[in-house]
């Protein structure tokens, strides 16, 4: 059986699913009213039922950073295996809150899991955080944690 006999009749349908008229856009008084109707916590989207997050802020990472985190598996070489989940935020000069989300299925068992982020401006690396051993693949609040000098 040839397929091109269902060339056109495709085409055809492809070219009307283009041509439908654009939905027309939300005028911008009813967005921003909207957005300033709800509360701060509320915009936080919330986490899926299967992933578990951890919480905490970064003490002080300077305005105009770029602040990386991850949660690696680390091998008894202090070697990155395997990354559980990483986050991008922009340091403020004050401290920064985060929720780094992570699949607990993938969580191995018996292995060392750690938190750890970098900190640079104008592409240089400035500060770090020292790792942050998870034991559990569970939901947690770190606190605050410090930032320490990179070397």
């Amino acid at each position: 059986m040839s397929i091109r006999p269902l060339l056109v009749p495709c085409a055809a349908l492809l070219l009307a699913a283009c041509a439908s008229a654009p939905e027309k856009p939300v005028p911008p008084l009813a967005t921003s009213a909207v957005a300033e109707a709800k509360p701060a916590a509320a915009t936080e989207t919330p986490l899926p039922s299967h992933m578990r997050e951890l919480r905490g802020s970064l003490r002080t990472p300077p305005a105009g950073s770029e602040v990386e985190m991850a949660l690696l598996v680390i091998d008894e070489r202090d070697r990155p295996q395997q990354l559980l989940g990483s986050l991008k935020l922009s340091g403020n000069g004050q401290l920064l809150p985060f929720r780094l989300p992570f699949n607990p299925a993938y969580f191995p068992g018996g292995a060392r899991v750690e938190l750890r982020a970098r900190i640079s401006q104008s592409g240089r690396l400035v500060l770090r955080l020292p790792p942050q051993r998870i034991s559990q693949a569970q939901s947690q609040n770190l606190g605050e944690l410090p930032l320490v000098s990179a070397p």
